[in-house]
Protein backbone atom coordinates (compact mmCIF):
# COMPACT_ATOMS: atom_id res chain seq x y z
CA UNK A 1 0.00 0.00 0.00
CA UNK A 2 2.84 2.39 0.90
CA UNK A 3 4.54 1.78 -2.44
CA UNK A 4 1.31 2.74 -4.28
CA UNK A 5 1.19 6.12 -2.48
CA UNK A 6 4.91 6.53 -3.06
CA UNK A 7 4.47 6.00 -6.84
CA UNK A 8 1.58 8.46 -6.91
CA UNK A 9 3.69 11.07 -5.10
CA UNK A 10 6.48 10.54 -7.61
CA UNK A 11 4.04 10.89 -10.50
CA UNK A 12 3.50 14.23 -12.26
CA UNK A 13 -0.25 14.12 -12.93
CA UNK A 14 0.23 16.12 -16.16
CA UNK A 15 1.85 12.99 -17.57
CA UNK A 16 -1.50 11.20 -17.26
CA UNK A 17 -3.14 13.83 -19.49
CA UNK A 18 -0.52 13.04 -22.16
CA UNK A 19 -0.93 9.26 -21.62
CA UNK A 20 -4.72 9.51 -22.06
CA UNK A 21 -4.41 11.52 -25.30
CA UNK A 22 -1.80 9.16 -26.81
CA UNK A 23 -3.94 6.16 -25.78
CA UNK A 24 -7.00 7.62 -27.51
CA UNK A 25 -5.24 8.73 -30.69
CA UNK A 26 -2.62 5.93 -30.86
CA UNK A 27 -0.35 8.73 -32.08
CA UNK A 28 2.12 11.11 -30.42
CA UNK A 29 1.60 13.64 -33.22
CA UNK A 30 -2.23 13.73 -32.90
CA UNK A 31 -1.99 13.83 -29.08
CA UNK A 32 0.54 16.68 -29.10
CA UNK A 33 -1.66 18.58 -31.57
CA UNK A 34 -4.72 18.18 -29.29
CA UNK A 35 -2.74 19.23 -26.20
CA UNK A 36 -1.03 22.17 -27.99
CA UNK A 37 2.45 20.93 -27.12
CA UNK A 38 5.40 19.90 -29.30
CA UNK A 39 5.70 16.22 -30.36
CA UNK A 40 9.11 16.05 -28.62
CA UNK A 41 7.61 17.35 -25.32
CA UNK A 42 4.87 14.73 -25.71
CA UNK A 43 7.43 11.94 -26.32
CA UNK A 44 9.46 13.17 -23.35
CA UNK A 45 6.34 13.00 -21.12
CA UNK A 46 5.70 9.40 -22.19
CA UNK A 47 9.36 8.53 -21.52
CA UNK A 48 9.08 9.93 -17.97
CA UNK A 49 5.86 7.98 -17.39
CA UNK A 50 7.52 4.77 -18.68
CA UNK A 51 10.26 5.28 -16.11
CA UNK A 52 7.85 5.97 -13.25
CA UNK A 53 5.58 3.01 -14.03
CA UNK A 54 8.41 0.67 -15.15
CA UNK A 55 6.54 -0.29 -18.31
CA UNK A 56 6.95 0.43 -22.03
CA UNK A 57 3.24 1.61 -22.16
CA UNK A 58 3.24 2.07 -25.96
CA UNK A 59 4.98 0.08 -28.68
CA UNK A 60 5.25 1.38 -32.23
CA UNK A 61 3.50 -0.99 -34.62
CA UNK A 62 3.27 0.18 -38.23
CA UNK A 63 2.54 3.88 -37.88
CA UNK A 64 0.50 3.59 -34.69
CA UNK A 65 1.42 3.51 -31.00
CA UNK A 66 -0.11 0.29 -29.66
CA UNK A 67 -0.71 0.12 -25.87
CA UNK A 68 0.89 -2.61 -23.78
CA UNK A 69 -1.17 -4.81 -21.46
CA UNK A 70 -0.44 -2.49 -18.51
CA UNK A 71 -1.42 0.61 -20.52
CA UNK A 72 -4.73 -1.05 -21.42
CA UNK A 73 -5.29 -1.97 -17.78
CA UNK A 74 -4.90 1.59 -16.47
CA UNK A 75 -6.41 3.51 -19.44
CA UNK A 76 -10.08 3.43 -18.38
CA UNK A 77 -9.28 4.47 -14.80
CA UNK A 78 -7.03 7.32 -15.95
CA UNK A 79 -9.67 8.61 -18.42
CA UNK A 80 -12.36 8.40 -15.74
CA UNK A 81 -10.25 10.20 -13.11
CA UNK A 82 -9.34 13.00 -15.53
CA UNK A 83 -12.98 13.40 -16.59
CA UNK A 84 -14.11 13.65 -12.95
CA UNK A 85 -11.47 16.32 -12.33
CA UNK A 86 -12.58 18.21 -15.46
CA UNK A 87 -16.22 18.01 -14.42
CA UNK A 88 -15.49 19.24 -10.90
CA UNK A 89 -13.31 22.10 -12.14
CA UNK A 90 -15.86 22.97 -14.85
CA UNK A 91 -18.55 22.90 -12.17
CA UNK A 92 -16.77 25.68 -10.34
CA UNK A 93 -17.06 27.88 -13.47
CA UNK A 94 -20.31 29.14 -14.98
CA UNK A 95 -20.81 27.91 -18.54
CA UNK A 96 -20.57 30.73 -21.09
CA UNK A 97 -22.14 29.25 -24.22
CA UNK A 98 -21.31 32.23 -26.47
CA UNK A 99 -17.55 31.94 -25.93
CA UNK A 100 -17.04 28.32 -24.90
CA UNK A 101 -14.78 26.13 -27.08
CA UNK A 102 -15.71 22.95 -25.16
CA UNK A 103 -15.97 19.64 -27.03
CA UNK A 104 -19.04 17.41 -26.60
CA UNK A 105 -19.08 13.77 -27.64
CA UNK A 106 -22.31 12.04 -28.69
CA UNK A 107 -22.72 8.31 -29.27
CA UNK A 108 -25.19 7.75 -32.10
CA UNK A 109 -26.17 5.41 -34.91
CA UNK A 110 -26.46 7.01 -38.34
CA UNK A 111 -30.23 7.32 -37.90
CA UNK A 112 -30.16 8.86 -34.42
CA UNK A 113 -27.47 11.29 -35.63
CA UNK A 114 -29.73 12.16 -38.61
CA UNK A 115 -32.69 12.65 -36.27
CA UNK A 116 -30.96 15.00 -33.82
CA UNK A 117 -27.72 16.54 -35.06
CA UNK A 118 -28.69 18.71 -38.07
CA UNK A 119 -31.24 20.58 -35.94
CA UNK A 120 -28.98 20.69 -32.88
CA UNK A 121 -26.02 22.07 -34.85
CA UNK A 122 -28.22 24.66 -36.49
CA UNK A 123 -29.38 25.73 -33.00
CA UNK A 124 -25.81 25.83 -31.64
CA UNK A 125 -24.59 28.00 -34.54
CA UNK A 126 -26.14 31.07 -32.90
CA UNK A 127 -26.11 30.08 -29.20
CA UNK A 128 -22.61 28.60 -28.97
CA UNK A 129 -20.70 29.23 -32.21
CA UNK A 130 -17.34 27.90 -30.97
CA UNK A 131 -18.40 24.55 -29.50
CA UNK A 132 -17.02 21.37 -31.05
CA UNK A 133 -19.17 18.28 -31.57
CA UNK A 134 -17.78 14.78 -32.02
CA UNK A 135 -19.90 11.75 -32.86
CA UNK A 136 -18.75 8.20 -32.13
CA UNK A 137 -20.56 5.09 -33.33
CA UNK A 138 -23.07 3.82 -30.82
CA UNK A 139 -22.90 0.22 -29.62
CA UNK A 140 -25.08 -0.72 -26.65
CA UNK A 141 -22.77 -1.77 -23.82
CA UNK A 142 -19.79 0.15 -25.12
CA UNK A 143 -21.71 3.45 -25.19
CA UNK A 144 -23.07 2.93 -21.69
CA UNK A 145 -19.52 2.26 -20.44
CA UNK A 146 -18.38 5.40 -22.27
CA UNK A 147 -21.10 7.43 -20.51
CA UNK A 148 -19.96 6.17 -17.11
CA UNK A 149 -16.31 6.99 -17.87
CA UNK A 150 -17.20 10.44 -19.24
CA UNK A 151 -15.83 9.68 -22.72
CA UNK A 152 -19.35 10.32 -24.09
CA UNK A 153 -21.67 13.00 -22.71
CA UNK A 154 -24.93 11.99 -24.45
CA UNK A 155 -25.81 8.62 -26.02
CA UNK A 156 -28.73 8.64 -28.44
CA UNK A 157 -31.21 5.96 -29.22
CA UNK A 158 -31.31 3.01 -26.85
CA UNK A 159 -34.33 1.18 -25.62
CA UNK A 160 -35.02 1.64 -21.91
CA UNK A 161 -34.17 -1.97 -21.12
CA UNK A 162 -30.65 -1.57 -22.55
CA UNK A 163 -29.81 0.92 -19.81
CA UNK A 164 -31.49 -1.02 -16.98
CA UNK A 165 -28.43 -2.73 -15.58
CA UNK A 166 -26.33 0.44 -15.60
CA UNK A 167 -26.35 2.36 -12.35
CA UNK A 168 -26.35 6.12 -12.80
CA UNK A 169 -27.52 6.07 -16.45
CA UNK A 170 -30.62 8.25 -16.89
CA UNK A 171 -32.62 8.97 -20.04
CA UNK A 172 -35.17 11.40 -21.41
CA UNK A 173 -37.53 11.19 -24.40
CA UNK A 174 -36.72 13.13 -27.55
CA UNK A 175 -39.58 12.02 -29.78
CA UNK A 176 -41.70 9.06 -30.79
CA UNK A 177 -42.58 8.14 -34.35
CA UNK A 178 -44.83 5.59 -36.05
CA UNK A 179 -43.25 2.94 -38.26
CA UNK A 180 -44.03 3.09 -41.99
CA UNK A 181 -43.10 0.97 -44.99
CA UNK A 182 -41.17 2.42 -47.93
CA UNK A 183 -41.21 0.92 -51.43
CA UNK A 184 -40.07 2.27 -54.77
CA UNK A 185 -42.68 4.51 -56.35
CA UNK A 186 -43.31 2.32 -59.43
CA UNK A 187 -43.30 -1.01 -57.56
CA UNK A 188 -44.89 -3.64 -59.85
CA UNK A 189 -47.14 -5.20 -57.17
CA UNK A 190 -47.95 -2.33 -54.79
CA UNK A 191 -50.13 0.61 -55.77
CA UNK A 192 -52.10 3.08 -53.68
CA UNK A 193 -52.27 0.96 -50.51
CA UNK A 194 -50.28 -1.80 -48.85
CA UNK A 195 -52.03 -4.82 -47.31
CA UNK A 196 -50.49 -7.24 -44.83
CA UNK A 197 -50.57 -10.03 -47.46
CA UNK A 198 -48.71 -7.86 -49.96
CA UNK A 199 -46.19 -6.94 -47.26
CA UNK A 200 -45.54 -10.59 -46.33
CA UNK A 201 -45.26 -11.66 -49.99
CA UNK A 202 -42.41 -9.23 -50.67
CA UNK A 203 -38.76 -9.50 -49.61
CA UNK A 204 -37.33 -6.98 -47.13
CA UNK A 205 -34.36 -4.94 -46.02
CA UNK A 206 -33.78 -5.19 -42.24
CA UNK A 207 -31.84 -2.51 -40.36
CA UNK A 208 -29.95 -3.87 -37.33
CA UNK A 209 -27.87 -1.02 -35.93
CA UNK A 210 -26.79 -3.03 -32.87
CA UNK A 211 -25.93 -6.27 -34.61
CA UNK A 212 -27.19 -9.04 -32.38
CA UNK A 213 -30.02 -6.99 -30.83
CA UNK A 214 -32.35 -8.34 -33.56
CA UNK A 215 -35.02 -6.57 -35.55
CA UNK A 216 -37.84 -4.80 -33.71
CA UNK A 217 -39.99 -5.18 -36.85
CA UNK A 218 -39.42 -8.94 -37.20
CA UNK A 219 -40.20 -9.34 -33.48
CA UNK A 220 -43.51 -7.43 -33.85
CA UNK A 221 -44.50 -9.63 -36.83
CA UNK A 222 -43.53 -12.80 -34.98
CA UNK A 223 -45.71 -11.75 -32.03
CA UNK A 224 -48.67 -11.60 -34.43
CA UNK A 225 -47.73 -15.00 -35.90
CA UNK A 226 -46.21 -13.69 -39.15
CA UNK A 227 -42.82 -14.07 -40.75
CA UNK A 228 -41.17 -11.88 -43.42
CA UNK A 229 -38.34 -12.85 -45.72
CA UNK A 230 -35.29 -10.66 -45.14
CA UNK A 231 -33.17 -10.33 -48.30
CA UNK A 232 -30.65 -7.79 -47.00
CA UNK A 233 -29.46 -7.06 -43.44
CA UNK A 234 -27.80 -3.69 -42.85
CA UNK A 235 -25.97 -2.20 -39.86
CA UNK A 236 -27.32 1.28 -40.64
CA UNK A 237 -30.44 2.90 -41.98
CA UNK A 238 -29.14 5.49 -44.43
CA UNK A 239 -28.20 3.15 -47.27
CA UNK A 240 -31.55 1.30 -47.07
CA UNK A 241 -33.70 3.83 -49.03
CA UNK A 242 -31.17 3.82 -51.89
CA UNK A 243 -31.46 0.01 -52.08
CA UNK A 244 -35.27 0.31 -52.00
CA UNK A 245 -35.33 2.94 -54.78
CA UNK A 246 -33.44 0.57 -57.10
CA UNK A 247 -35.17 -2.74 -56.29
CA UNK A 248 -38.52 -4.33 -55.36
CA UNK A 249 -37.54 -4.78 -51.71
CA UNK A 250 -39.43 -3.06 -48.85
CA UNK A 251 -38.08 -1.42 -45.71
CA UNK A 252 -39.92 -0.63 -42.44
CA UNK A 253 -38.53 2.49 -40.74
CA UNK A 254 -39.67 5.46 -38.60
CA UNK A 255 -42.03 7.78 -40.49
CA UNK A 256 -40.00 10.97 -40.26
CA UNK A 257 -36.93 9.31 -41.80
CA UNK A 258 -39.02 7.86 -44.64
CA UNK A 259 -40.67 11.23 -45.38
CA UNK A 260 -37.34 13.09 -45.38
CA UNK A 261 -35.73 10.50 -47.66
CA UNK A 262 -38.76 10.39 -49.98
CA UNK A 263 -38.04 14.07 -50.78
CA UNK A 264 -34.75 12.98 -52.35
CA UNK A 265 -35.67 9.54 -53.75
CA UNK A 266 -38.60 8.09 -55.74
CA UNK A 267 -40.20 6.32 -52.77
CA UNK A 268 -43.82 5.59 -51.83
CA UNK A 269 -44.54 5.53 -48.08
CA UNK A 270 -47.34 3.44 -46.49
CA UNK A 271 -48.57 2.98 -42.91
CA UNK A 272 -47.27 -0.31 -41.45
CA UNK A 273 -50.04 -2.93 -42.09
CA UNK A 274 -49.51 -4.61 -38.69
CA UNK A 275 -49.35 -3.59 -35.03
CA UNK A 276 -45.96 -2.26 -33.92
CA UNK A 277 -45.12 0.03 -31.01
CA UNK A 278 -43.88 3.49 -32.08
CA UNK A 279 -40.16 4.10 -32.40
CA UNK A 280 -38.96 6.09 -29.37
CA UNK A 281 -35.76 8.07 -29.45
CA UNK A 282 -34.27 8.58 -26.00
CA UNK A 283 -31.11 10.43 -24.99
CA UNK A 284 -29.02 9.02 -22.13
CA UNK A 285 -26.50 10.63 -19.79
CA UNK A 286 -24.69 9.59 -16.60
CA UNK A 287 -25.52 11.15 -13.22
CA UNK A 288 -21.82 11.15 -12.26
CA UNK A 289 -21.14 13.92 -14.79
CA UNK A 290 -24.64 15.39 -15.00
CA UNK A 291 -24.12 18.39 -12.70
CA UNK A 292 -21.34 20.03 -14.73
CA UNK A 293 -22.82 23.30 -16.07
CA UNK A 294 -21.68 22.60 -19.66
CA UNK A 295 -23.32 19.16 -19.68
CA UNK A 296 -26.53 20.46 -18.10
CA UNK A 297 -26.67 23.19 -20.76
CA UNK A 298 -26.21 20.71 -23.62
CA UNK A 299 -28.98 18.43 -22.31
CA UNK A 300 -31.28 21.46 -22.19
CA UNK A 301 -30.49 22.20 -25.85
CA UNK A 302 -31.28 18.64 -26.92
CA UNK A 303 -34.54 18.69 -24.93
CA UNK A 304 -35.52 22.06 -26.38
CA UNK A 305 -35.36 20.68 -29.95
CA UNK A 306 -38.33 18.42 -29.26
CA UNK A 307 -40.37 20.35 -26.72
CA UNK A 308 -43.35 21.33 -28.85
CA UNK A 309 -45.16 18.84 -31.05
CA UNK A 310 -44.80 20.98 -34.17
CA UNK A 311 -41.05 21.51 -33.87
CA UNK A 312 -40.50 18.01 -32.49
CA UNK A 313 -40.84 14.83 -34.44
CA UNK A 314 -43.90 13.58 -32.66
CA UNK A 315 -46.46 11.54 -34.54
CA UNK A 316 -47.68 9.49 -31.60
Amino acid sequence: MHSMHFSLRRLDLNLLVVFEAVYRHRSVLAASDELAMSPSACSHAIARLRETLSDELFVRYGNAMQPTAQAMEIAAGVAEALQILRDRLDGAQPFEAKTSTAAFTFAATDFTAFAVLPRLISRLATLAPHLRIKVVHSGHEQSLDDLAAGRVQIALGFTESAADGYEGVKGFDCFSDDYVVAARRDHPRIGGALTLDQYLNERHVAVLPWGDAGSVVSAALLKAGHHREVAVELPSLMVAPFIIAGSDLLVTIPKRAAEELAKALPLAVYPAPFAIAPYRLRAFFHTRHAAAPAQRWMREQVRALFENAEGGWRSG
